[in-house]
């Protein structure tokens, strides 16, 4: 998701008052007030007998929470926090519904992270060139931290290409990422389902003014709320849409696997009777939700699911074999293990209908083709769809073409799309006058926005 926002200091405000709220409670040995702070979906999993019962035999006894802290944030939803009882110590899961109610509140053991390594992790990086030692330095920031595995960063430079690996595919295997293993690209999936709605459009099939009830069932497109969103709304998160509904975790058999099991059913269920926060087109508001629902609407015009719309509109004039959202027998053995903010193993991402906002796994050498596509597009007509993304959308509080977002770094406007699951981070960032793009990849969810940032800053002045 991109970069951090005024939107999501906002809602882990939220999130921390709720805290505040139940580290209270907890401490007064007070169930069913803890139980009043959750939403209706979490309720009707757990009833207030049960959750009391859980309470009062599992959790109370542990004593006192006597400090806490806030370990980490991930995709603007979930917050997940140290707890230090009397005798032992414990992580709380957290996240709000749209009522900022309680929807996820779960706890786990927790692991005390070792500190930052101190022998240099291993790398391909030959640091001959000023650009092998600038890239270096910005890696070595990253890589030597606790809780990251593995790495591998490509530039594009003037048509030269440059790849660094760093650290492990595996922890303790010692074995470098290359540019051929499959990482969790996340979000960056996003900047594909763009470049979909772009080619339909060019085809004239949809238009990005439709409004989205024109390709919904007639029983999610009879609730109002809907009739004003655009197709261009979806894409530049201008639809006023939370940014993941409501009722995705009241359904999550796992929560660090949050999206397996959202369907179209329960999706539909929740456009009946949803409302915007906002007027369409007004404000910018990051959101899964909505490009998950572009996705779905662009399956039923093409009669294709998502990967393979992916496949035939864009890998495959490009190249780009090793892209894909389900891997199998042949391709899975490339994909790296994924590891936690706290430098644990984590079970990577699988999606259901939400696929479009973030399913896609991807090779270093795939991104980079498709980085060179959107650096010079040619005149095919997937280099029209592509050149079509790029145009701005919208400007008001934030600067985007379709989907992707506009940033400056160090005064130099790039286009800019991040990804971010429970176990891996992305970053990809272009800028054709400058004629250079970067691309980061890490198997840990530690965020590769500074090292992405950091090497345009070393080498674009």
């Amino acid at each position: 998701m991109p970069a951090a926002s005024s939107a999501q200091s906002r809602q882990q405000q939220k999130v921390d008052s709720v805290f505040a709220i139940v580290k209270k409670y907890f401490n007064e040995k007070n169930a069913d007030a803890i139980y009043n702070l959750a939403g209706d979906d979490f309720q009707k999993e757990l009833s207030i007998s049960a959750f009391s019962d859980v309470a009062n035999k599992n959790l109370f006894p542990l004593g006192s929470i006597r400090e806490s802290s806030l370990i980490s944030f991930v995709n603007n939803t979930t917050a997940t926090y140290k707890l230090k009882f009397d005798s032992t110590t414990l992580q709380l899961l957290m996240n709000l519904d749209k009522r900022d109610k309680l929807s996820l509140f779960l706890f786990q053991s927790y692991i005390e992270p070792s500190s930052d390594k101190t022998g240099l992790v291993q790398t391909s990086n030959p640091l001959r060139s000023q650009m092998d030692k600038k890239v270096d330095t910005v890696a070595r920031t990253y890589i030597q931290k606790a809780n990251t595995v593995g790495m591998i960063i490509g530039v594009i430079d003037k048509g030269k290409i440059s790849t660094y690996s760093y650290g492990e595919t595996i922890k303790g295997n010692h074995k470098l990422p290359n540019a051929d293993n499959f990482f969790e690209i996340g979000s960056i999936t996003k900047t594909f389902t763009a470049t979909l709605l772009a080619w339909y459009v060019n085809e004239g099939k949809v238009d990005l003014s439709d409004p989205i009830t024109k390709y919904l069932p007639d029983s999610v497109a009879a609730n109002a709320a809907l009739r004003s969103i655009t197709l261009l709304n979806l894409s530049n998160h201008t639809a006023g849409f939370d940014q993941i509904p409501d009722n995705l975790f009241a359904y999550a058999s796992d929560p660090l696997n949050p999206y397996k099991d959202y369907t179209k059913q329960l999706l539909f269920s929740y456009l009946k009777t949803c409302k915007p926060n906002s007027k369409p087109g007004e404000k910018y508001a990051y959101s899964n939700l909505a490009v998950g629902l572009l996705g779905v609407i662009l399956e039923d015009i093409s009669g294709e699911r998502f990967e393979q719309m992916v496949t035939r509109i864009i890998c495959k004039p490009l190249g780009m074999f090793s892209t894909a959202q389900y891997l199998n027998p042949l391709l899975a053995p490339r994909f790296v293990h994924v590891y936690n903010q706290g430098g644990r193993p984590t079970p990577a991402w699988d999606f259901d209908v939400l696929a479009p906002c973030g399913a896609l796994r991807s090779t270093m050498n795939d991104l980079l083709r498709y980085a060179a596509a959107n650096l010079h597009p040619g005149n095919d007509e997937l280099s029209k769809a592509i050149e079509l993304t790029h145009q701005i959308t919208f400007t008001k509080d934030a600067k985007l073409g379709l989907a992707w977002h506009i940033i400056k770094v160090n005064g130099i406007e790039y286009y800019f799309h991040n990804g971010g699951t429970y176990g891996s981070s992305s970053f990809l960032a272009f800028n054709a006058d400058k004629d250079i793009a970067v691309v980061v990849l890490s198997n840990a969810a530690e965020s590769t926005d500074p090292v992405g940032v950091g090497v345009l800053k070393k080498l674009v002045k």
